[in-house]
């Protein structure tokens, strides 16, 4: 796990000056505290930061091909590489290192970028073959590991795995992208396919790009999707053996450490889940963390310590205070883009605690989106079904009227909210569940936005892009284009940046062995009835873990990391309320209606509505612009 950094000239291949890649990588010190590394050619310069994970002496970075004809840094591990390397060296490859790094140069100079194909793991790499003159990125099949690039005003491509590497460039345009603050309100955080500056992209998940000096630059070409179009049959009991299998694999895979290892532990599903299969696993008793809030009704630590209990391990627990607003700038300052999902001062909290103890942690992140473990995804499945039955002529006139007169219960839980459901059903299944996976829906976006936003979105909607993608998704059904939509689209925008900006924070690896792409392929091929069955979401994986976890753990309600944001609007943040919701804060971009916001503050501070959502994505949008060097 590290950051990596560099220039490439697309045209004529200019020098490069090192400093510049230096002050890069030096704004990534946190993802690589344990070295550091530089390497300049002709038109081209790599840098990287390490935080050693294996072969702790060697394998130092950037590093040469064994024949000196290829450079690479890399941000990642890769979990086959002792495979990969028997495999390598059949075909008489050298190998001076006992890591990973080595082996991917190995693997692109035998099979160029089809060696993609044959790795597995989590990883962001930059490639430059010294014969061909090219540069070959590439990025992980989830998109666990991050890369920033973008295009500068002297001719050459900077990137690097966070925002903060390309801001410490001097050229860097940073000039707000009016369609990313309509993506950001719209989901509460900067889906991958845009940026929140102008300019800068992000290499999609499961893509890479080839890049030869004189040439235009071509896009990024994908190498990796998920294909839910096909369907398992057998019985329960081989899919079940079969999914077991593919959980082992992945959860083993990753444990492979030379620093010491352990596991985040919620007490819900997934994580219990994989520190069993750890336990499973490992001669000596797995390191588990968790954290859990002096409010009962947040907190989890009970079941956590259960599952501690049941499988021996040694664990190690917190409790925090769920007011923790005075942490607001440093979470901000991990993002760089606005980032609204509250559940991340949690995340890195028990990132914090996690680093106290090892330096590996296993999460149980990707099962809901890949086995269909969100409530969304459940009550998706039923609407698709009465959509199935009633004609669209019907349905819209029927339900959007209803919609349209039926009063807001954002208080209630999502069945019980008729009018949320009323408006999916108005519309088609991809309209639908962009809507549910929405933050904020599109009439109460435009409702705050001002004319000059409205004017520069041009008639953009945010939904769009999702819509596009589930329509077009190699899908068979609505639950398919849901969970293909989470996995492509929320995943890696949200959940994988979450983790990985508030781990790296604390410069702790983090892997997700439930995001193993044998399992996520499976998982995409399972029948309905293996992933949902009437209220029940992720009903294989419930089924399958019966053996190891009791019922309260597989069966109780799924509960997240929460904090008690709209209680902090009405108390020690209401004064932020008011200020970023008036002159001198967001009514001064031009973006936002200045009455609509005061009158949301106002509203919210009154308890006549809860609105601490939308002031907390507020709140987070004009911190991190201001962190962007671009003033309110």
């Amino acid at each position: 796990m590290c950051g990596i950094a560099g220039l490439f000239h697309c045209g004529t291949p200019k020098p490069v000056d090192p400093a510049r890649v230096s002050r890069m990588c030096d704004a990534l010190f946190h993802r690589g505290p344990d070295g550091s590394g530089i390497w300049t050619g002709q038109g081209v310069g790599l840098g990287h930061r390490r935080l050693a994970i294996i072969d702790l002496e060697g394998s130092p970075q950037p590093m040469h091909a064994h024949d000196g004809n290829a450079v690479i840094v890399f941000n990642g591990e890769i979990y086959n590489f002792r495979e990969l390397r028997r495999e390598l060296e059949g075909h008489g490859a050298k190998f001076r290192t006992d890591g990973d790094t080595e082996v991917i140069l190995a693997a692109w100079q035998r099979w160029g970028p089809d060696c993609l194909e044959k790795l597995h793991g989590m990883f962001a790499f930059a490639i430059y073959d010294l014969n061909r003159k090219e540069l070959f990125l590439a990025r992980d099949r989830l998109g666990v590991k991050p890369l920033f690039m973008a295009h500068l005003s002297d001719g050459s491509l900077a990137f690097a795995s966070e925002l903060k590497g390309l801001l410490a460039h001097p050229l860097l345009r940073r000039e707000i992208d009016p369609l990313a603050v309509e993506d950001y309100m719209t989901w509460g955080y900067v889906p991958d396919h845009r940026s929140i500056l102008k300019g800068v992209e992000k290499l999609p998940a499961g893509h890479f790009c080839l890049l030869r000096h004189g040439e235009t630059p071509a896009p990024p070409r994908q190498w990796w999707d998920v294909d839910f179009s096909q369907r398992k049959s057998g019985k329960t009991s081989d899919l079940s053996a079969e999914l077991l299998f593919r959980m082992r694999e992945g959860v083993t895979s990753r444990m492979d450490a030379d620093v010491p290892l352990g596991a985040f532990l919620s007490g819900g599903v997934d994580s219990s889940s994989v520190v069993a299969l750890m336990a499973e696993s490992s001669r000596d008793p797995v390191t588990t963390c968790s954290i859990g809030f002096d409010v009962a009704a947040l907190d989890e630590t009970g079941y956590a310590e259960k599952v501690a209990a049941r499988f021996g391990t040694d664990h190690h627990s917190r409790i925090v205070d769920p007011d923790d607003f005075q942490h607001i700038d440093a979470l901000a300052g991990m993002f760089d883009e606005p980032f609204a999902d509250a559940s991340a001062l949690p995340t890195w909290r028990v990132c914090q605690l996690a680093r106290e103890h090892v330096t590996v942690a296993l999460s149980g992140d990707g099962a809901d989106e890949a086995f269909a473990g969100y409530r969304r995804q459940v009550f998706h499945a039923r609407e698709e079904q009465l959509r199935s039955v009633l004609p669209s002529a019907l349905r819209k006139p029927l339900f959007g009227g209803l919609g349209a007169i039926w009063p807001k219960a954002d208080w209630a839980p999502r069945p019980l909210r008729a009018k949320s459901t009323f408006l999916s059903l108005a519309q088609d299944g991809a309209e639908g569940y962009a809507r549910s996976l929405s933050v904020i829906p599109p009439e109460l976006r435009f409702a705050l936005y001002g004319d000059d936003l409205k004017r520069e979105l041009g008639g953009y909607r945010a939904e769009a892009p999702l819509i596009r993608m589930m329509r077009d998704a190699p899908a068979r059904s609505g639950l398919d284009r849901a969970q293909y939509a989470d996995l492509k689209f929320w995943l890696p925008g949200d959940i994988l940046t979450k983790v990985d900006r508030t781990s790296m924070a604390v410069s702790l690896e983090a892997r997700e062995p439930l995001l193993d792409h044998r399992l996520i392929e499976f998982g995409a091929q399972l029948p309905h009835r293996a992933r949902v069955r009437g209220t029940q979401g992720k009903w294989l994986i419930k089924h399958t873990m019966e053996r190891y976890l009791p019922e309260d753990i597989l069966y109780r309600p799924k509960q997240g990391f929460v904090t008690p944001i709209s209680d902090w609007f009405r108390g020690p943040l209401a004064s932020e309320a008011r200020a970023i919701c008036s002159a001198g804060g967001l009514a001064d971009t031009g973006w936002f209606d200045e009455h609509a916001l005061a009158k949301l503050a106002d509203d919210h501070i009154s308890g006549k509505s809860d609105h601490g959502r939308i002031l907390w994505q507020l709140l987070m949008l004009g911190k991190s612009i201001k962190r962007l060097g671009i003033g309110l």
